[in-house]
């Protein structure tokens, strides 16, 4: 793979400290409750993997895969459900972690989906925030790092399918 990262934002180190850290903040909120952790992928998987063995309550790991932007960088507008979560979510906490926040678009049709399907509680958490980019209001509950508007790749975040694998979170020129 031709890597053609312009510049890294935050170490492999600051990231794992990061993670510890929203943890420990899932935890105190929740206190002992029972968790369904909704993790968006592709992207939030490694984010969601890390972050669920920091986390000391009882949880139960359900995959999504919601569309806005397909194999384009810009997006279209509209939220796809392409994989949904396999359980019952009524009466029960759901925290969605999400891997980049920009338009707030994607995060807003599943808080109302979720709401919709008689979840009890719905946070969510994110390990980045480009809060300059927000068109649609949504409350993050749990956020690791503001960014810049920069095109975002590594741990676990791609650019056409690429550079997930990095431990590090870079951008690339888009």
């Amino acid at each position: 793979m031709e890597i053609n990262i312009k510049g890294q934002l935050f170490t492999q180190k600051e990231i794992a400290e990061k993670v510890k850290q929203l943890a420990q903040e899932i935890e105190k909120y929740f206190g002992d409750e029972e968790i369904v952790v909704v993790c968006i992928l592709k992207g939030a998987s490694v984010f969601t993997m890390d972050l669920i063995r920091e986390i000391k309550n009882d949880i139960f790991l359900e995959f999504m895969e919601v569309s806005s932007y397909g194999m384009e960088t810009q997006t279209s507008g509209v939220v796809k459900i392409v994989k949904d979560v396999d359980i019952s979510v009524e009466g029960k906490n759901v925290l969605i972690v999400e891997d980049i926040v920009d338009t707030g678009l994607t995060l807003q049709y599943l808080k109302k989906y979720f709401s919709g399907r008689g979840a009890r509680d719905i946070k969510i958490c994110t390990l980045l925030d480009k809060a300059q980019k927000r068109t649609k209001e949504v409350e993050l509950d749990f956020v690791g790092f503001e960014v810049p508007d920069l095109f975002i790749v590594g741990y676990g975040i791609d650019c056409a399918e690429k550079y997930r694998n990095l431990p590090y979170i870079g951008y690339v020129e888009d």
